[in-house]
């Protein structure tokens, strides 16, 4: 019987848009860097970006569905001659991190959210509707003063096989469950749609021991990315 394949997936990273990151946060040296690592699917990061996405337009092209590849004219990175051969082949997912930052329940809640679109449409159509909200060309990672709930919502109306995915949900200050600007379950942040959450990201500082302990996150996949500044830190929490 064949053994089903392992991939190993960093969704949740950053561009060179956004702020104190590296400028080889570029798709040439993401996909080298995950080939190094060993990391078969990277998302792109700061998909919100324009000019971003301009830039993944021009250097990828599609692969299977909902996935991309590097075109073979970007796959050279010259600078990194010294690093070691790298080995694999590396498909990217268009994903991009969204601040949340609004008044519900009284209080102010912080809230940093993940979310995963399948194809250069969603992402534009989506881009469209935050334009009319908040700057997104300040930041790789926008800050919006939209409830997570409604963001959520909008990204289903945008494309319905969109992933939106809670960011390191036990971060004090910048998470749906954070102790100083949070709440104090899923529920409250996501109301009616909470179910339809894609997957839960624990964290770079947390033990996936202690999460499994957590039995109101027994319904949900509980991921671990990198949330890279620099194309070398990705894989670094797999």
């Amino acid at each position: 019987m064949t053994q089903p394949r392992t991939y190993v997936t960093d969704f949740h990273i950053h561009s060179h848009y956004s702020r104190a990151t590296s400028k080889q946060l570029t798709p040439e040296y993401l996909a080298y860097w995950a080939r190094i690592k060993g990391v078969h699917v990277v998302g792109t990061g700061d998909i919100t970006h324009p000019g971003w996405l301009a830039e993944l337009k021009e250097k990828l092209e599609p692969a299977e569905d909902g996935l991309f590849r590097l075109k073979p004219e970007y796959a050279k990175v010259p600078e990194a001659q010294d690093l070691p051969a790298p080995d694999g082949d590396v498909r990217f997912m268009l994903t991009g991190e969204i601040s949340n930052i609004y008044k519900k329940a009284g209080q102010v809640r912080k809230v940093h959210n993940v979310l995963c679109l399948p194809d250069f449409a969603s992402a534009e159509a989506l881009q469209a509707k935050l334009d009319k909200i908040g700057n997104i060309t300040s930041d790789g990672r926008p800050i919006l003063g939209l409830d997570s709930k409604d963001l959520f919502d909008l990204c289903l109306n945008v494309c319905e096989c969109s992933m939106f995915i809670p960011a390191h949900i036990w971060t004090p200050w910048f998470s749906a469950l954070g102790a100083k600007s949070g709440f104090d379950n899923l529920t409250e942040c996501y109301e009616e749609l909470t179910p339809l959450l894609a997957a839960v990201e624990m964290g770079l500082s947390t033990d996936p021991a202690i999460n499994w302990m957590c039995s109101f996150l027994d319904d949900f996949t509980l991921l671990a990315n990198s949330d890279a500044h620099s194309p070398e830190k990705l894989g670094r929490n797999a």
